[in-house]
């Protein structure tokens, strides 16, 4: 990519919070513990090329005698339970800067790399074409949390909460004002509030996931905290407004008996304007609000959390995204902030949040961290050899503590990420909380997903209707039935359901909904162009399709044909379909219930694939829509990446991250059958995993769309184009075509 990529920032950017005391010079601690992260593409969350911070620089390891052994160390270090493998000869891709380590040599129970036998820091006479990677078991250390910790002079502050002390707003979540409090020793403190402004409210509001601040009585706080024992921590905290984090201010630290200390001052307090999401009361009164200041520039997507994913922006009417040089912590609060959060607590890169599709809209995005929107912040428009898909942006926001995660448990699992779902009912009502379980009728996968977001789990791997072979926990009574989800919920509660008018066939506990949760998933999408390109008509003789009559790919009018004599009108299409999420597509179905095709001569793992159908103009089917079936497998796949799957000799089927299964146009079933289909001008639809059998990042982009006329003879298929590609705006004028008069495509 030529010079302009040698400063090309960090695979991840994660606000290091180390408070300095501002009073005379401070007392260092011992140096922080060496940090490890995963880096290159293509990845998975559990495994890349292993980059050490060292000396305030990011450098590699080199595979000179490399073994498992230093693995498990960098798993552990990374809080995964083990190392299932690693990889040498920069497999994801070569590294920029140091080489720190060389000639590693563990004996497998060192709690850090930097324990290991090694030639000594920075010496090493490799380059990175031999960059190591590892592969960690997906599974995570329990209680392993990633160092979110402030440090200072033999003490601790590991949070910041706001103290609400209105009656009314002790029991509400999200609590948006308050006394603000860091944690200290085993209790709280306070920070006295001379020089107290709004630019200090605007950070703690930003930390807590709110996106703004309000003024505050304080008049009235006054005289509350006259009749308090404080306990005063910080003092003269002087924020810009465009901090991360309050560490990142300058303060000053009470030394010695803090009691008498804040003399002219009382506790800070502080207020916070809520997002949309999390507003309560006059909620429905802002979003109207904000549905009337038309549709949002940027968007989320592929996050499991709420507040987190790909950052994508929406220009000249379609929807594309950031590449990542330069992408820091500013930029992405601006963008946290403009969606209603609060502010970034990492700045992703490196398509971290799943590869995006379309154009890349912006690079070398430099906000200050004042601006309103990330449009306002100066940008470079990019040409396509300047950044890729692998460079995509992505955030991860703090979001208000709304408390769903202990309404919420798994039980009977074999690890925390998987189990039978018990919720607690009574929340609200003033009565103690009765634990219970979920009745399985209709709940599937986009059940499964709010589940594991409640759960802070992830995404679904599986929604089970039955648990039986789970070990029974002590609570049996089925609490919630008729569960229906759309997949974008934060919490089972906000989902339909029956609420106490339960409605439940099976109420046994093996009929009691399950989930097994996982930090990644699959995201498939169909490539447009390929569909435009090559779609056409073909007039096949009946005595050719006996095999598709089998596989029920012809409409039914085709059963009153006159065998064999006669022909069938088939629209054909190529279709590739990508798996650009972060974890292989796999088919629910195992192996034993797969079904054998004797006519293809080959097992298909999925009922139901895809479906095809043409519409008219406003939504109806004139084409019985076909729902195809097919063997899943790795066509072909990206430079570096290695095919897993394939069809022949009953092999595994699924579609690897980075990889895509090719449907070509003149196989078996690659069509519509538009026999009965009359002239005129229709919509070419194209769904995948259309009952959403198998869990996905993202669902809204597996529809395909193409405007065609249809003449009779011919066929003229154009502006194809994903689901969510395009603006509100450009896909009703797309659904209002009123259709060609003639074949002249512009």
């Amino acid at each position: 990519m030529g010079s302009c990529r040698a400063w090309a920032p960090p695979e991840l950017l994660v606000l290091s919070m180390w408070l300095w005391v501002s009073s005379a010079g401070p007392t260092h601690p011992p140096g922080p513990t060496l940090r490890v992260r995963l880096a290159g593409y293509p990845r998975k969350h559990n495994e890349g090329r292993v980059e050490l911070f060292y000396n305030d620089e990011w450098g590699t390891i080199c595979d000179d005698d490399f073994t498992l052994a230093n693995a498990h160390v960098l798993c552990r270090h990374l809080g995964f339970v083990a190392a299932t493998g690693w990889a040498h000869s920069a497999k994801y891709g070569k590294g920029v800067g140091r080489i720190w380590l060389d000639n590693v040599n563990c004996a497998g129970g060192e709690k850090s790399i930097e324990d290991c036998k090694h030639r000594g820091w920075g010496n090493s006479d490799c380059s990175h074409e031999e960059d190591a990677g590892v592969i960690c078991k997906d599974e995570r250390i329990p209680g392993f949390k990633d160092s979110n910790v402030i440090e200072t002079e033999q003490s601790h502050v590991e949070e910041v909460r706001l103290r609400a002390v209105v009656v009314g707003a002790r029991r509400q979540l999200p609590v948006t004002e308050g006394i603000v409090e860091v944690r200290y020793k085993d209790g709280w403190a306070q920070i006295c509030d001379e020089g107290w402004g709004s630019q200090n409210s605007r950070v703690i509001c930003g930390m807590l996931g709110f996106p703004a601040e309000k003024k505050v009585n304080r008049n009235f706080y006054k005289l509350f905290t006259e009749r308090q024992q404080l306990n005063y921590r910080l003092h003269s905290v002087s924020c810009t407004g465009t901090e991360v984090h309050l560490s990142m201010c300058a303060f000053e630290f009470y030394r010695g008996n803090a009691s008498a200390a804040c003399g002219a001052g009382s506790p800070a307090v502080v207020s916070c304007v809520p997002g949309p999401q999390f507003a309560t009361g006059s909620a429905h009164k802002k979003k109207q609000r904000q549905q009337q200041q038309g549709q949002p520039r940027v968007r989320l997507k592929g996050g499991a959390k709420v507040g987190e994913g790909r950052v994508e922006v929406l220009k000249s009417s379609e929807w594309g995204t950031i590449c990542d040089d330069r992408w820091n912590l500013l930029s992405a609060s601006v963008v946290c902030r403009e969606l209603g959060f609060g502010s970034a607590k990492e700045a992703l890169t490196g398509a971290r949040m799943g590869q995006g599709t379309g154009p890349i809209h912006m690079n070398e995005v430099q906000c200050l961290g004042t601006e309103k929107s990330l449009w306002s912040c100066p940008f470079k428009n990019i040409t396509q050899e300047d950044c890729k898909h692998t460079e995509d942006v992505a955030v991860r926001c703090n979001v208000p503590y709304m408390g769903y995660e202990t309404l919420i448990r798994l039980s009977g699992g074999r690890s925390r990420f998987e189990g039978r779902v018990e919720v607690a009912v009574g929340a609200g009502t003033g009565d103690q909380l009765r634990w219970g379980l979920v009745c399985s009728e209709g709940w599937g996968t986009l059940e499964a997903m709010v589940a594991c977001r409640q759960l802070g789990l992830g995404f679904a791997n599986h929604g089970l209707q039955e648990t039986w072979y789970w070990d029974a926990s002590n609570v049996t009574e089925m609490v919630l039935s008729g569960v229906k989800c759309t997949g974008h919920e934060m919490s089972l509660s906000h989902c339909q359901h029956h609420g106490s008018s339960l409605n439940c066939r099976n109420t046994g506990t093996r009929f009691a909904a399950g989930v097994i949760c996982s930090e990644t998933a699959s995201d498939l999408l169909l490539h447009a162009p390929l569909v435009q390109e090559t779609a056409y008509i073909e007039d096949r003789p009946l005595h050719m399709l006996y095999c598709a009559a089998e596989e029920s790919c012809l409409s039914s009018s085709a059963r009153l044909a006159n065998w064999p004599y006669g022909h069938r009108r088939l629209l054909r299409f190529s279709s590739q379909i990508h798996n650009n999420g972060r974890a292989d597509f796999r088919p629910k179905a195992g192996r034993h219930s797969w079904v054998w095709h004797e006519c293809h001569r080959h097992y298909h793992s999925m009922d139901i694939f895809t479906h095809y159908d043409i519409l008219t103009p406003n939504g109806t089917k004139v084409a019985e829509g076909h729902k195809a079936s097919f063997c899943l497998e790795d066509t072909e796949c990206e430079e570096g990446v290695a095919k897993r799957y394939e069809c022949a000799n009953f092999g595994e089927q699924g579609i690897t991250v980075g990889c895509w299964d090719l449907y070509r146009h003149d196989i078996d079933c690659q069509w519509i059958d538009i026999t009965d289909v009359k002239p005129g001008n229709y919509i070419l639809q194209v769904v995948i995993n259309p009952s959403f059998e198998v869990a996905e990042s993202d669902f809204t982009n597996n529809a395909m769309k193409c405007n065609c006329k249809y003449d009779g003879h011919r066929i003229w298929v154009h502006s194809c184009h994903i689901g969510d590609a395009l603006s509100e705006e450009a896909n009703k004028r797309f659904e209002q075509y009123p259709g060609q008069l003639n074949n002249q495509i512009s």
